[in-house]
């Protein structure tokens, strides 16, 4: 039985705004700039994505009389599939696709494997940017002035965001106003919104309360409509018209012109790592004792000595790869509840989670949408974030968007380390193929790594180290050896535990010595509860023992 047959609806005759996701796809016309939904795979449209590659792919009669999009524009914040072939990948088609725009490119290879060998147009631009654009387009306005990407590969004057030789047109401007620089993203119109919600109703009113973020599902689909464009919904399940809870719809239906529902639920996951967690969607609260420590690594090594940053009272963001350690830490030690950790997609408080369910948070305190989080982030509202590092060089500068062939985006990243207060990149010292052991307190390396991260120059400038200077940022760099001012202490030995050395400033040429060893016999320390409820002074915090095993 069709979805067109069972849909209940308030007119006899009508099926409402429910199409199966071919019907929805053939409405996407040659030349489209078409926008996709969510935060890798939170809140993505998987069933409606894929059926819109297999029918550029497909050769019946059907297919060819109704005629195929090609040339299309993509648009996304965060990398909108599963690293492999699934979700856009399955959209990597020469012919479909003419130009990509990104934020995030790590879980979709496929899409940069065309930028890379010159078959289409591509740009990263950083994601606070990416997210504002979309309702700066909602609103008509000729695009989002912003100083986030001063001095990095988004700033014209290194490359403006374009990722290749064919890309050509400038889509970001450099502009001072009042005497003061700032960086000019051009909007465009949004032909097609992809978006993703849990229920509808006929009339297509959306909400969204099994997903684990909300993402910037809104902010796209307002920008699509009043575009003159169509915005596509794919959902789990159906209601009754007129029976969903109004504070509870997150996508009015005025604005939904399909909506999709999903008929498998692997094409609906809840995150790229769990189909459907209750934790992640707020239906329950689980004890922090519930979540599995961290195997003492280097990895932990780092986050740990990261986690002794932490102050009561600070809001803090925990970014991708080893910084999620941070978190785990802080609950380990029962601490977590000292600080507000946020991640960029939204969620706020809680637990930030990591892995495949990343973006996503157990026991959040609140979940907003994310270009609302980009204004908290750009504003200063962070007072930490603890970032990854990947390369550096002499003058403070980081990379972690683009080695080579391989290009990752530079997602929140830049949005966050210009715009928190302290600034923490954490990573091993160097990389490929390094072994380390933790042998009764003490940091091992019996394999030194085959790619060294301290560089004369960053290939790709995500963070620009002289901006931070001028900004007076405090800024350290954590490895599993040491804090190290911008290349190898000379005459370090490999083969034994380190001191630690910190610098407060990318570019100062002096060090001073923090004495604190990787792994110590000793315990490190981390910020307590003072006395009292939570969120005493943090000067009156009393120093707890947090042993290594």
């Amino acid at each position: 039985m069709s979805i067109r047959s069972i849909v209940p609806t308030a007119r006899s005759g009508s099926t409402g705004k429910v199409v199966l996701a071919r019907e929805a796809v053939r409405l996407i016309r040659i030349g489209d700039t078409v926008a996709i939904g969510g935060f890798f795979e939170i809140g993505l449209a998987l069933e409606v994505i894929h059926e819109l590659g297999a029918l550029f792919e497909a050769t019946d009669e059907e297919s060819a009389a109704f005629g195929k999009p090609r040339d299309l524009t993509l648009v996304f914040c965060v990398s909108p599939g599963d690293w492999t072939t699934g979700g856009a990948n399955r959209l990597a088609q020469p012919g479909l696709v003419k130009r990509i725009i990104g934020g995030h490119w790590g879980a979709v290879p496929a899409l940069y494997q065309l930028v890379a060998g010159n078959q289409v147009e591509g740009y990263n631009m950083p994601l606070g940017p990416m997210s504002h654009l979309y309702r700066d387009i909602a609103a008509g306005k000729p695009g989002h002035l912003s100083r986030v990407g001063l001095g990095t590969f988004a700033d014209p004057r290194f490359g403006g965001g374009k990722l290749n030789e064919m890309t050509t047109e400038d889509l970001v401007e450099l502009v001072e106003i009042g005497g003061e620089e700032y960086l000019f993203y051009k909007a465009f119109p949004v032909n097609v919104a992809i978006v993703r919600g849990t229920t509808a109703d006929p009339a297509g009113n959306i909400t969204m309360e099994r997903e684990a973020l909300t993402c910037d599902t809104l902010s796209v689909a307002m920008a699509a409509h009043n575009s003159g464009g169509l915005v596509i919904a794919q959902v789990e399940r159906l209601a009754e018209v007129n029976s969903l809870n109004p504070r509870q719809v997150k996508i009015p239906g005025a604005l939904v012109d399909c909506i999709v529902v999903a008929t498998d639920q692997g094409n609906h996951p809840q995150t790229f790592g769990s189909l459907y967690c209750p934790a992640l969607a707020a239906e329950v609260r689980v004890p922090l004792t519930s979540l599995a420590p961290m195997p003492l690594n280097a990895r932990k090594i780092i986050a740990r000595r990261a986690a002794m940053e932490l102050r009561p009272n600070s809001v803090v963001n925990l970014g991708f790869g080893i910084p999620e350690g941070v978190a785990s830490v802080a609950a380990e030690e029962k601490v977590a509840d000292l600080m507000t950790l946020t991640a960029e997609p939204g969620a706020i408080g809680g637990i930030p989670a990591g892995g495949g369910d990343f973006g996503a948070a157990t026991n959040a305190q609140a979940v907003i949408d994310m270009p609302y989080q980009f204004d908290f982030y750009d504003g200063g509202g962070l007072d930490a974030a603890f970032l990854g590092l990947a390369q550096a060089d002499r003058e403070g500068n980081v990379n972690v968007s683009r080695f080579g062939p391989r290009l990752a985006g530079a997602g929140g990243f830049i949005d966050i380390s210009q715009n928190a207060k302290k600034v923490l990149f954490l990573g091993t010292f160097a990389a490929g193929d390094l072994q380390v052991s933790v042998v009764e307190g003490k940091l091992l390396i019996e394999r030194d790594g085959q790619y060294q991260k301290f560089v004369e120059e960053v290939e790709h400038r995500t963070f620009s180290g002289p901006y931070a200077a001028r900004q007076g940022k405090d800024v350290l760099y954590i490895t599993e050896v040491c804090i190290p001012a911008h290349h190898r202490r000379p005459g370090a030995d490999r083969g034994r535990s380190r001191h630690r050395h910190r610098t407060r400033h990318p570019g100062q040429d002096g060090v001073q010595a923090d004495r604190d060893q990787a792994a110590r016999d000793g315990p490190p320390y981390l910020p307590v509860r003072p006395d009292g409820p939570p969120g005493g002074h943090a000067a009156t915090a009393p120093r707890r023992a947090v042993h290594l095993r």
